[in-house]
């Protein structure tokens, strides 16, 4: 099987050396990180002038390195003088106050760290607290349209657009194949896996039945407003006595392990953040088709919405969902230079009535930056309605804005 190098992501760690730089790789457990680990210490064995100390917290040969001590023990035994090391460790977050460890190896001349975690939380607020700027946050998704196609070798063509729709960009597909019922089985076994390792062991969930259940209801919500409240009166419905406190908790637990993302409301008139009623988007639109599904009336909306949100993260931007008096932008995406367009999202637009709702809201807002609108219709070209682009969904996928 060939090596597929998800070169992008390579090209930013290779950035970081040489600047005493922690590298940290985040991300959902399955995306890929691991992957990149490993092409990492292929790349740099190649060079006889390196010497790579290799973990993998996943494995049993590296069950005994339990805390930052045996963590210690084991990679000072292997620093070679004179070479350049690289320590890589996958999944850091399953040794006790590693952090103290990597601070450590980072000073030392000759050393390169890149390690791998799938818990937002404790990455950021223990490495920050030990070690201040000293490290570089390199955040790993799942697989872009345009990497899919090359997992898979499939051509660009809208069968290939809806196969990505479907099933979503989990790299671990290139083994399973694209039959549906192994895709789904192996979605869910990822599920399980997040939830039980990422969230509900690390945080001592009790209420695991509850946590399913708000899984399911953000699922099958996607891309929709949604306020703590509402989730509380849904869940009382059902006989499921739980508090607001508790929702935002279990939904921090969620956003940490990298399931889901939170997307904030921007007033677009009065340039501030609001501070309830957030749209929720999932990591892998594959996982998120495993627990609702995309047949059912409106699925299809939910799904091409959150591959637009993930591409235009993957793009750099950050991104919000806009506010208007008389209505709603699906997203203001800003770089940090201040760069930012306007995105409209829709399945298709084949009446005047969707024409109107989808570019009327854009016509609303009156600054000059860009404003787009993302849609399945045949044959879109990119033509324009009164300085609104309107780009179809693969070419957006394939090349950006610039489609």
């Amino acid at each position: 099987m060939a090596i597929l190098r998800r070169q992008r992501y390579i090209d930013k760690i290779e950035k970081c050396f040489g600047k005493d730089l922690i590298v940290v790789l985040t991300g959902q457990r399955r995306v890929g990180k691991s992957y990149l680990l490993r092409l990492l210490k292929s790349d740099k064995e190649s060079d006889e002038s390196n010497h790579v100390i290799y973990i993998d917290k996943e494995l049993r040969e590296f069950d005994h390195i339990r805390n930052y001590q045996d963590l210690n023990d084991y990679v000072g035994r292997r620093l070679v003088d004179g070479k350049c090391n690289y320590v890589l460790i996958d999944e850091v977050q399953d040794v006790a106050e590693f952090e103290r460890s990597v601070r450590s190896f980072c000073s030392e001349p000759g050393v390169e760290v890149v390690i791998t975690g799938s818990n937002a939380k404790m990455l950021s607020s223990d490495l920050s607290t030990l070690i201040g700027g000293r490290y570089k946050n390199i955040y790993v998704q799942s697989l872009s349209y345009v990497e899919f196609l090359q997992f898979h070798q499939l051509a660009d063509s809208d069968e290939s657009l809806l196969k990505y729709l479907e099933f979503g960009g989990l790299p671990g597909l290139e083994k399973i194949g694209l039959a549906l019922q192994d895709v789904r089985e192996y979605q869910r076994d990822i599920y399980s896996t997040v939830l039980l390792k990422d969230v509900v062991l690390r945080n001592e969930i009790r209420n695991v039945v509850f946590l399913e259940n708000l899984v399911k209801y953000i699922a099958d919500n996607t891309g929709k407003l949604i306020s703590t409240t509402n989730i509380a009166k849904f869940m009382n419905s059902t006989g499921e006595k739980v508090s607001s406190t508790s929702i935002n908790a279990y939904i921090s637990h969620l956003c940490e392990a990298y399931f889901i993302q939170k997307v904030h409301r921007y007033d677009i008139h009065g340039k501030k953040l609001f501070e309830n009623n957030d749209k929720y988007y999932f990591e892998d639109n594959g996982v998120r088709n495993a627990l609702s599904g995309v047949t059912r009336e409106g699925d299809i909306e939910k799904v091409v919405e959150n591959v637009v949100f993930q591409q235009l993260v993957r793009m750099g931007y950050e991104v919000n969902v806009g506010q208007l008096r008389a209505g709603e932008i699906d997203f203001v995406a800003t770089k940090s230079d201040g760069n930012r367009v306007y995105v409209q999202v829709s399945y298709l637009i084949l009446d005047d009535a969707t024409r109107k709702r989808e570019f009327g809201n854009l016509k609303n807002i009156k600054d000059n930056y860009p404003k787009y609108v993302i849609s399945m219709t045949p044959y879109v070209t990119g033509n324009t309605d009164d300085g609104i682009s309107h780009i179809s969904l693969r070419s957006f996928l394939t090349n950006g804005f610039n489609s």
